[in-house]
């Protein structure tokens, strides 16, 4: 994986990179992932720095909590960011770039039983914040059609990320997902309203002479997909969070919870709920819907709630 720009750290996340793919054998969602949590630690350890060989436990040990404190990380994503931070710091020590034993050092919080089940928007909390990409700027037509796919169909946001343009099939009105748990494609109808602002989006937002064939691309030079899932994370936090709504989380995993309790109400089944979210095990399903399952009832058509 090539970092976007020549920097002090460019050659280290290049090499790891290598070390995961050759070595390790990892996924390239899994490289994807981990380089860009090291190279969001290094971008913020070189700004004081020109080395790794005077790095200490308590810069890492701050690196790890500003996270939490100044990013609004949920510990869940803490834990995994800090996991990133120490697969690289055990390359970097076999490498003999930084002092020996800092990788076992690096310090996350707990996770409890339960932890991981998010809290989302209100529906017309989301509906508004749909509205915050109502404009033809090529940025806002790219955000709204990849907010409208994470609300309306409750994908994950690296199912978004991997969305291609050979999954949508515009004559049959459908769009093909690549379940990123499981490894399998989920066909859903394509909305309305969500093929709408996709449609949008590819004739007026996305730069034409790219040779990539994922949906979804940076605004920015490099033109190049979304590299990890940190900055989907980024483009939703970075409009949820002006709206002032209390939320422990402002991630695209809120928005996933908001439609599985849009569904709820809404009277769809665990089971429907579950085939929805393309999930496998019913109580990941149940988790969702913990507070009234009692209440669930059966209903023949869904409404999106003026998104779709």
């Amino acid at each position: 994986m090539a970092p976007r720009e020549t920097n002090a750290y460019s050659a280290l996340i290049a090499d790891f990179a290598t070390h995961m793919r050759l070595e390790r054998g990892l996924s390239e969602t899994t490289i994807a992932n981990t380089c860009w949590q090291a190279e969001d630690f290094l971008k913020w350890y070189f700004r004081n720095h020109v080395s790794l060989s005077d790095m200490t436990i308590a810069e890492i040990d701050e690196a790890v909590a500003r996270k939490g404190r100044d990013n609004g990380y949920s510990r869940i994503s803490v834990k995994v960011y800090a996991s990133g931070i120490r697969s690289f710091l055990r390359h970097a020590e076999r490498k003999g770039w930084c002092p020996r034993g800092l990788a076992d050092v690096v310090e996350s919080p707990r996770v409890y039983q339960d932890e991981s089940l998010p809290s989302g928007p209100s529906w017309e909390d989301v509906q508004r914040l749909i509205a915050t990409a109502d404009t033809n700027t090529p940025k806002d037509l790219r955000d709204r059609a990849m907010l409208l796919l994470l609300a309306v169909y409750g994908l994950r946001s690296g199912e978004v990320r991997m969305l291609k343009l050979e999954d949508l099939d515009w004559e049959k009105g459908l769009i093909w997902v690549l379940r990123k748990k499981g490894r399998r494609r989920q066909c859903y109808p394509l909305a309305e309203t969500v093929g709408e602002a996709i449609l949008q989006y590819l004739e007026h937002g996305r730069p034409r002479s790219t040779p990539y064939r994922e949906i979804f691309l940076t605004m920015s030079a490099p033109i190049q997909p979304f590299r990890a899932t940190g900055s989907v994370w980024t483009m939703v936090a970075k409009r949820l969070r002006p709206l002032g709504i209390p939320l422990k989380h402002h991630g695209p995993h809120a928005l996933r919870h908001a439609c599985a309790t849009h569904l709820r109400s809404e009277g769809l089944s665990l089971k429907e709920i579950g085939d929805h979210l393309g999930h496998r095990v019913a109580k990941v399903t149940a988790g969702y819907a913990k507070v009234d399952i009692a209440a669930l009832r059966q209903v023949a058509d869904l409404s999106l709630g003026g998104l779709a």
